[in-house]
């Protein structure tokens, strides 16, 4: 089994961000036998405040030592946008040679060739 980096934008719309996020960890748990979604910044997400600096430079840098530890064996990309935090996501992974993929319809066109 691998364990997958579910990253998903979560600023502008929190509350439909974080549900969207949940439907995607079902559908990967039901659908996916051999993968393991993780998306640790969810619960930070609730325990949080995204819009207090310091309490969101706390989120990220959780997921950071995650990636730093190599938990993660690749990195999975969801939404209709790359986030900050995505793209701190990617330069971590490309760093450490984690795999990234596309996974949504908006991001594959958008940046896949």
């Amino acid at each position: 089994m691998k364990v997958v980096y579910i990253a998903h934008p979560i600023s502008g719309d929190i509350e439909n961000n974080l549900k969207k996020i949940i439907a995607i960890i079902r559908e990967i748990n039901i659908t996916q036998k051999d993968v393991v979604p993780f998306a640790h910044y969810w619960v930070d997400c609730h325990a949080l405040n995204d819009n207090i600096p310091e309490e969101r430079k706390r989120g990220i840098d959780n997921d950071m030592e995650l990636f730093n530890r190599k938990f993660i064996d690749e990195l999975w990309l969801y939404g209709d946008r790359l986030s900050n935090g995505m793209l701190a996501e990617i330069k971590i992974c490309k760093q450490l040679n984690i795999p990234i993929v596309f996974k949504s319809k908006e991001l594959i066109e958008k940046f896949e060739c």
